[in-house]
C-alpha cells in the first residue's frame, strides 16, 4: 500500500503507523513451512524502550495482518524466500525504530503520523485537503494589511533530503527527551504532545532551539528574517551547525518552519494569519493604549500586531473529553508569553476559542485574547489628568490562510468567532467573563462627530501622495474642533517609527451636517529614511471637542507597495531538464538601485542566482537564471530581487513540470 513517503527518497524505509507495509526475507537454512515455522518480532523505539510506555512491542505471526495493533503475516507461498506483511499500531509513537526478527536479523525504519488512516489520531477524512495540508512542499503566508492583504511565497520542502533527519532531532534536543528520553519517547504517539514539543522547539528562548526571534531592526550577526523564503536552508543549517539557532526569525518563519516540521511527521497542517492581532499580556482581555494631547502614543505595553502567524494542526482532542474539540488546533512557535515555564503556546481548538471555553488546554485565553480583546485608549494630559478617548479599533480581523488546492485566500474568521455584535458573541463574550467588550459595544459612536481616514488607491513605494482625515458633525449643533493628523513609519508588531508627515489644526468648525476633508501629504523624500523592511506607515487622526472636552480618535495602517516580480518561462518545463526563466522588476524609485540581484528556489528545484547592473528610475532590472526541476508536478517557482535600496521584494510563477 501507498504510505505516501516516496518523496523522502527510497534508500530507507519509511512507513506510516496503522498501514501494512512488505518487507522480503531469504533464508539462508531451510525454508518457511505454515504452521511449522514461527518468527518473533521485536519492535523498539528510544534509548530506553520498554514494553508498558509503548515503546516496545513484542508480537508473533498471525493468519493475517490485524491494522489495530503491532502485528506481522507472512503473504508469500513456503520457500527460501519470506515476504512479510508488517503493520505498526496506529497509536505507536513515532520516530526511528529497530525492528528485530528472530534471533538476530535487524531492520531499521522511520514511523510517522498517517492522517490517511481511521484509527490514527490525525486522521484527514478529504483527499484534497491531505494532498493540501500534508504533501504541498510550497504555499503562500499572507502578511501586510487586512485591507491589503500580500500573498508571500514560501518553500514548506518537508521532503527535501535532510529535512526529515532534522525534524527527528528537534524532537530528540527538546528539554523533555533530555530529561527523560524514555518518557518523551513514549508521549511521541500523540500529536498533541509533539506539537507543543514543537511550539517550545522552533523558537530557542529556552532550549537548543531552530530560530532566533529578532524584532529589532538590527540584523547584525544573522540575516533579516525577510530574507527567508523557505525552511529548507533554516532547517539544514540549524541541523548542520550543531543546533545552533538560525538568526533570525519572526512569526511568519516561525510558523512557516513549524508547518514543514508537522507535515514531515505525517501532521496535517496550515500556517494562518491573524490581522490586527492582540497582545495580550496579562490575561484581562484588554489592550490600554495611551496617548498624549498631540495623539502620540506613551507609555504603551501592550500591543496590537498589524498581523502575526501562528499554525494550526489537524487531530482528535481525547483528553478534552468533548468530540467538539475535535479538528483544527492552534499552536503557536513564536515566543511571546510563557506557558508552564517555557515560550510555547497551544495546542488549543478552534471551538473552544469561539465558544469562550477559556479553561480548554492549552493557552486558550491568550488565544482568545488574539481575536477577541477589546482595546481601550486612555489620554494623558499635561495636567496629569487622564481622560478616556473613544476609538474604534477592532481585534481578530479576516484570518487567512491559503486555499486547498488553489491560491486564493480562505477567510477562516468564522472558525475562531461569531459575527461581532451577534447574540452568539454576546454569549461568547459572558462564557469568557469579557464584560469590557459587551460594554464597548453599547458605546460606538452615534450622533455627534465622526472622523474617519481616507487613502489614496495607487501608494506604492517611490511616490508622493495624500490620505485624507475625513471630518463630519451628525449632531444638532455647531462644533469647534481641533484636529492632529500624523503618520509615522511602524513595524507589524506595532512599534512606532520616525515621523512621516504631521499637520495640526487647532480651528475646526463644522455646522450640523458639515463635513471636512483635510489632506496630508507623504513626500518619499521624508518617509524612505523612516520606513522599517515591513513598508508600513500608521496613520493617526485625533479629534478634540471644545466644547464638550471628549476625544475621539481613529487608526489606520497603509502598506507601500512593491514593484511586480515578472517571471517567464523559457522552454518546455520537464523533470531532470534545464530550464531558463527571465525575470524583470521596474525600478519605481526617483533614484538608481545598486547592486542588483535575482534568485530563485523552490521545492525539488535547483536554484540560482544573477546579479544585475544599476537600474536607472522607471527602468527594468532584468535576468536570466537557470534551473533544474527534479521532480514532475505542480511546483512554486520563488524569486526574490535585493539591491541598495530596494530589498526582499518577492515573487512567485507557479510551473506545471511533466515527466
Amino acid at each position: 500500500m501507498d504510505h505516501r513517503t516516496d518523496l523522502n527518497g527510497v534508500d530507507r524505509l519509511i512507513v506510516r503507523r496503522g498501514q501494512p507495509f512488505s518487507i522480503s526475507l531469504y533464508l539462508r537454512s531451510g525454508g518457511y513451512q505454515p504452521g511449522a515455522s514461527s518468527l518473533t518480532c521485536v519492535a523498539e523505539t528510544g534509548p530506553q524502550p520498554v514494553e508498558q510506555y509503548g515503546t516496545r512491542a513484542v508480537f508473533g505471526l498471525s493468519p493475517s495482518v490485524d491494522t489495530s495493533c503491532w502485528s506481522a503475516a507472512v503473504i508469500s507461498p513456503p520457500g527460501d524466500m519470506v515476504a512479510l506483511s508488517l503493520c505498526a499500531s496506529p497509536e505507536a509513537p513515532i520516530g526511528r525504530y529497530t525492528l528485530t526478527l528472530g534471533p538476530s536479523t535487524q531492520i531499521q525504519f522511520i514511523l510517522l503520523f498517517n492522517p490517511w488512516c481511521k484509527d490514527d489520531a490525525v486522521h484527514m477524512e478529504s483527499e484534497q485537503d491531505l494532498a493540501e495540508y500534508v504533501l504541498a512542499q510550497d504555499g503562500l503566508i499572507f502578511r501586510d494589511l487586512n485591507n491589503y492583504p500580500i500573498a508571500t511565497p514560501w518553500t514548506y520542502g518537508q521532503f527535501e533530503s535532510g529535512i526529515l533527519d532534522a525534524c527527528l532531532r528537534i524532537l530528540d534536543m527538546n528539554p523533555k527527551c533530555l530529561r527523560n528520553p524514555g518518557k518523551d519517547h513514549s508521549g511521541r504517539r500523540n500529536p498533541i504532545y509533539v506539537c507543543r514539543v514543537l511550539s517550545a522547539m522552533v523558537n530557542c528562548n529556552d532550549d537548543r532551539g531552530v530560530l532566533f526571534g529578532n524584532w529589532s531592526n538590527n540584523f547584525d550577526g544573522g540575516v533579516s528574517p525577510m530574507f527567508w523564503r523557505s525552511s529548507v536552508e533554516i532547517l539544514r543549517n540549524w541541523d548542520t551547525q550543531a543546533c545552533a539557532p538560525v538568526k533570525f526569525g519572526q512569526c511568519w518563519v516561525f510558523a512557516a518552519v513549524a508547518c514543514s516540521v508537522s507535515r514531515a511527521l505525517g501532521i496535517p497542517c496550515r500556517v494562518v494569519t491573524n490581522y490586527a492581532s492582540a497582545h495580550d499580556s496579562n490575561a484581562d482581555l484588554l489592550i490600554k493604549r495611551y496617548i498624549d494631547e498631540n495623539g502620540k502614543p506613551v507609555g504603551s505595553k501592550e500591543m496590537i500586531w498589524n498581523y502575526h502567524c501562528w499554525v494550526e494542526s489537524w487531530m482528535t482532542r481525547p483528553d478534552l473529553k468533548n468530540p467538539e474539540f475535535n479538528g483544527w488546533q492552534a499552536y503557536d512557535p513564536t515566543p511571546q508569553e510563557r506557558s508552564e515555564k517555557v515560550f510555547c503556546c497551544g495546542p488549543v481548538p478552534l471551538r473552544a476559542i469561539k465558544q469562550g471555553e477559556l479553561t480548554c488546554s492549552y493557552d486558550a485565553p491568550f488565544v482568545f485574547a488574539e481575536v477577541n480583546a477589546d482595546v481601550v485608549t486612555y489620554m494623558k494630559k499635561q495636567d496629569g489628568s487622564m481622560s478616556k478617548v473613544t476609538t474604534t479599533t477592532l481585534v481578530g480581523q479576516m484570518i487567512s490562510t491559503k486555499s486547498v488546492g488553489s491560491d486564493d485566500r480562505e477567510d477562516i474568521t468564522h472558525l475562531y468567532k461569531y459575527p461581532e455584535g451577534s447574540a452568539e458573541e454576546r454569549e461568547t463574550f459572558t462564557k469568557a467573563n469579557h464584560q469590557n467588550k459587551l460594554l464597548h459595544q453599547q458605546q460606538q459612536q452615534g450622533d455627534g462627530l465622526h472622523l474617519a481616514i481616507k487613502v489614496s488607491p495607487d501608494m506604492r513605494k517611490g511616490c508622493d501622495f495624500d490620505v485624507f482625515a475625513l471630518v463630519s458633525n451628525k449632531g444638532h449643533s455647531d462644533k469647534k474642533c481641533r484636529l492632529v493628523f500624523g503618520s509615522c513609519a511602524v513595524s507589524y508588531t506595532g512599534v512606532m517609527g520616525g515621523n512621516c508627515g504631521f499637520k495640526d489644526m487647532l480651528n475646526v468648525e463644522l455646522p450640523p451636517g458639515g463635513e471636512r476633508r483635510v489632506p496630508l501629504r507623504l513626500n518619499y523624500s521624508k518617509y524612505d529614511a523612516e520606513l522599517t523592511e515591513d513598508n508600513l506607515i500608521r496613520l493617526a487622526a485625533l479629534l478634540l471637542d471644545y466644547s464638550t472636552g471628549e476625544a475621539l480618535m481613529t487608526l489606520r495602517t497603509i502598506v507601500l507597495t512593491n514593484p511586480e516580480i515578472k517571471v517567464q518561462i523559457l522552454g518546455e518545463p520537464k523533470e531532470n531538464r534545464r530550464l531558463a526563466a527571465e525575470i524583470s522588476l521596474k525600478n519605481p524609485l526617483p533614484e538608481p538601485l545598486h547592486n542588483c540581484c535575482f534568485s530563485i528556489e523552490g521545492a525539488n528545484l535547483t536554484g540560482g542566482t544573477q546579479h544585475s547592473k544599476s537600474v536607472e528610475p522607471g527602468q527594468d532590472a532584468k535576468a536570466k537564471i537557470y534551473f533544474t526541476p527534479t521532480r514532475s508536478g505542480l511546483r512554486k517557482l520563488v524569486v526574490d530581487f535585493n539591491s541598495n535600496r530596494l530589498c526582499h521584494v518577492k515573487g512567485y510563477r507557479n510551473v506545471i513540470i511533466g515527466k
